[in-house]
């Protein structure tokens, strides 16, 4: 080998990874979780249950605790946390792994329902930063909780089934959308134009609006005024898929993040007693900054942390200090379609394992958590013990824009934290592609990091 490369830097690809077997065993856990966990709530209930499944109990705080317990907390059903008590004390460090469950999406209005040109229309807000031409003429399911007056509450799926209805954006035919054509994409379809076709039979009076009101309290039990008490979203009906002639990747709705919640989340269940204190957060909100009691700004999950270190004698801002978190988030992987939008040397690519950035943000680092160079070193060195397939990867040119994560707020605690995650193609659109290879890698480094 020349001096020249042995010298350079040549990253490993994963798709040549010798444990193709457990990838394809761990894809079909993965892909499961996935059809079922479409809403923040969808996967708060399904990670509950395995978590219980694997001996977690519920933790108010009060536990007098010892190396080897299994805790949970949910918050308000749309974010959850979840611990393994180690061997050493919560001033020695814990070890961390935040991920976000949420996705862009379509969320009913307060008032949804109107009647014009003789259909029902069910009126929605977007929900994160996503390109609007891309929800409509598919299908959608509807997705959420009722609250009624009467004070029940009723849990909402519909559309997932094949033998059930779906809701539906209609688009302009081409044969008349020369004016439609010749306007940005961002006005192609207009907000308040991404409204599903709810109905079209009449009740008896004439009126499409009460006919869906009436069906909806067949089925539901529920008033108009019972939309004011709700929380329904809507969601790509398909199911996640394998993708080109060799199966090597998957799309699916909600891989960013929830490929990097599942790693996290599964590791920690499969986790013995570690040296550590191993954690897992997965939030909600990240999609619009993280705000709100159940996003990561909220005090929930240094509240969570604080239980822990009083429940064990620990000084919280010691422990802190010693902490490690990974911001386990996807990263944008390069895609040769729209070269001039990436600086190829700096972009991460699918199927060469997962991506480490040492910041996100936009432009002049906006918004972004710098890790340490500390930090990425003692990373690196887990990930290179450990056979992970690993890379390095910015969002795109930095006068294109960028993204940010939650390491920003995990740094406001005071801990050491840094992003690692699965690269995507098409992020934010209703199906997101990740290889195979990557999506186990990300399960491998969360093991060896709850070892770490």
């Amino acid at each position: 080998m020349s001096e020249k490369n042995e010298l350079a830097y040549e990253p490993r690809k994963a798709y040549r990874m010798q444990d193709a077997e457990q990838a394809e065993s761990y894809c079909l856990k993965y892909r499961a979780f996935m059809d079922d966990s479409k809403t923040e709530r969808d996967a708060v209930r399904n990670a509950v249950r395995m978590a219980e499944e694997a001996g977690f109990r519920p933790y108010d705080g009060r536990g007098n605790l010892k190396p080897g317990d299994r805790i949970y907390r949910i918050n308000r059903a749309k974010s959850l946390m979840l611990a393994v008590i180690g061997k050493e004390s919560p001033e020695k460090g814990f070890r961390i792994m935040a991920s976000h469950i949420d996705s862009p999406r379509l969320d009913l209005k307060p008032l949804p329902l109107e009647e014009n040109g003789g259909f029902a229309f069910l009126k929605t807000h977007y929900y994160g930063g996503l390109k609007k031409y891309h929800w409509a003429a598919m299908p959608l399911a509807l997705h959420g909780v009722i609250c009624k007056a009467d004070g029940t509450k009723t849990d909402v799926s519909l559309g997932e089934d094949e033998n059930d209805p779906v809701l539906y954006i209609s688009d302009l035919m081409p044969h008349i959308a020369k004016d439609q054509m010749a306007k940005k994409s961002t006005d192609i379809i207009p907000g308040e134009s991404l409204s599903p076709i709810a109905g079209l039979f009449e009740d008896g009076e004439g009126n499409v609006k009460n006919a869906v009101l009436q069906i909806l309290n067949e089925k539901y039990g529920m008033t108009e005024k019972d939309f004011l008490m709700s929380e329904l979203h809507l969601v790509p009906a398909q199911k996640s898929r394998e993708v080109g002639l060799d199966s090597s990747m998957i799309a699916a709705y909600g891989q960013d993040d929830k490929v990097c919640a599942f790693a996290a989340l599964l590791a920690l269940l499969e986790s013995g007693t570690p040296e550590h204190t191993s954690v897992v957060f997965l939030a909600d909100k990240e999609e619009i900054g993280s705000e709100g009691v159940t996003g990561l700004r909220s005090e929930a999950y240094a509240g969570f942390l604080r239980d822990i270190c009083d429940d064990l004698h620990a000084g919280d801002r010691t422990s802190f200090r010693a902490s490690v978190c990974i911001s386990a988030d996807v990263g944008g992987a390069y895609d040769p379609h729209f070269a001039d939008a990436y600086e190829l040397q700096n972009s991460c690519r699918i199927g060469n394992g997962i991506t480490i950035s040492k910041y996100t943000g936009s432009r002049g680092k906006g918004g972004c958590s710098d890790a340490t160079a500390e930090l990425m070193q003692w990373t690196i060195r887990m990930m290179e013990q450990n056979g992970v397939c690993w890379q390095t990867g910015e969002y795109g040119k930095v006068d294109q824009g960028g993204a940010g994560t939650v390491a920003v707020d995990i740094a406001k605690f005071g801990i050491d934290v840094v992003d690692v995650g699965v690269p995507l193609l098409s992020m934010h659109a209703p199906m997101e592609l990740a290889a195979k290879c990557d999506i186990f890698a990300m399960y491998q480094f969360s093991r060896c990091f709850f070892l770490s």
